[in-house]
């Protein structure tokens, strides 16, 4: 099985350089390593100080690279289903412009390069799949399309095609059935295609997410957004990387050391505040690694082993606290008929200013955590029953229900 390690962070933080040190490291203990990025602004190839393309290419000894360009996967991939699009939203009466309107939907560029990182950790000698995703915001975006999609793509074309199916039968000819039928293969095929992207992703075992930042409280504060967010998604966080740690000045004298010092104390208080939350939220399986900050940029590889070096210290890159096999919803309570009194608990790490809404929409509950919404289905049990209150605290929330006395006894 291919172990997928994404990088992330606030633009500017660094991302590219770890991603393509943990690589290199990867590489040097003799495990092939394929470093990928999805970040549009590419850089990659800058730090490993060579060119790079779409396809993967070896840049040093099980060490292989390459830069996805998803314009060219939208020239490639997506023109065929645009066409199968267009031939459902005409059959259902809307005007060819429009059509045309519609399928050219936000964020595909983005889903497409995630479905390519999914092609190529299937499709190479690499045992590690290291990608270079783009700032957090794209990010957070990006590991949420392929649900979205999916959810998109129900509500459009729903899986009791078969129905459609006949009732074209009835009115149309034999042609118009296998456009239809050629449609929904392909539409079918890209259900597929997002169910695997989505399981990738939620493969505790096999994906996790790296977040990067500089010692900043700005920074920290996005980052402890960009936790949550991400358990929201059930997405696993193995790591936080601080980059740009400032030397400790000593007993050094003058202004610079001065400032040195002074810097430094506000980095360190930061760290400890992330440790301390860590702590307080439950994610003690986030390991907080740092790095210093360095006179010269790191290109090439010998330049990235040792930022390697110092990042892991001799541990192995993919090592570590093993991931919490704990589920995300667990029901507790009972009782006896439409007296009984059920707690939903979500496991999320939530910080005091966090902004929380919740909403039932017919069987699901829509958590909204800092403006980012996910659908939660409720569990059998409670589909019959309605929410009666909501409680949160540092580990996550607690919604409280009571059965619905016109739907619990059908």
């Amino acid at each position: 099985m291919t172990r997928v390690l994404l990088f992330t962070g606030k633009g500017g933080v660094g991302k590219t350089t770890l991603a393509a040190a943990t690589a290199a490291q990867l590489a040097a203990d003799g495990r092939k390593a394929l470093v990928v990025s999805t970040d549009p602004a590419h850089s990659l190839g800058d730090a490993l100080g060579v060119p790079l393309g779409g396809r993967p290419s070896e840049v040093d000894s099980g060490l292989f690279a390459a830069q996805i360009d998803p314009r060219d996967l939208v020239d490639h991939a997506w023109h065929d289903l645009r066409g199968h699009l267009r031939t459902i939203l005409a059959g259902a009466g809307v005007d060819e412009l429009d059509a045309e309107e519609l399928t050219v939907l936000p964020g595909v560029e983005e889903l497409l390069a995630l479905a390519e990182v999914h092609r190529l950790a299937h499709a190479g000698p690499w045992e590690t799949v290291v990608v270079d995703c783009g700032p957090t915001a794209e990010t957070l975006r990006l590991l949420s399309l392929p649900e979205a999609f999916a959810g998109y793509l129900e509500r459009l074309f729903p899986t009791h095609r078969r129905v459609v199916r006949g009732l074209l039968a009835g009115v149309a000819g034999t042609a118009t059935v296998e456009k239809w039928d050629a449609t929904a293969d392909a539409l079918g095929r890209l259900a597929e295609h997002l169910d695997a992207l989505r399981a990738m992703l939620t493969d505790r075992t096999a994906t996790s997410v790296r977040l990067v930042l500089t010692p900043e409280r700005v920074v920290a504060a996005e980052t402890r957004r960009t936790l949550t967010a991400l358990a929201l998604q059930g997405i696993r966080v193995d790591g936080v990387v601080a980059n740009r740690l400032v030397p400790d000045a000593g007993a050094e004298f003058g202004e610079s050391a001065a400032w040195l010092r002074t810097r430094r104390a506000e980095q360190d208080a930061v760290l400890a505040d992330l440790r301390r939350s860590a702590e307080l939220t439950g994610m003690g399986e986030v390991v907080l690694r740092v790095v210093d900050h360095r006179a010269a940029e790191p290109v090439g590889v010998p330049a990235l082993l040792d930022v390697a070096a110092q990042l892991y210290q001799g541990a192995d890159p993919l090592g570590g606290v093993e991931s919490s096999t704990a589920p995300m919803l667990v029901v507790t309570g009972g009782g006896r008929g439409t007296e009984a009194e059920y707690t939903l608990r979500i496991a999320l790490p939530l910080g005091d200013d966090t902004a929380l809404d919740l909403a039932r929409v017919g069987d699901e509950l829509a958590v909204t955590v800092d403006g980012r919404r996910r659908l939660v289905a409720l569990p059998s049990l409670l589909r019959r029953c309605v929410v009666t209150g909501a409680e949160m605290d540092e580990t996550g929330l607690a919604v409280s229900f009571r059965p619905d006395p016109n739907l619990w006894m059908r």
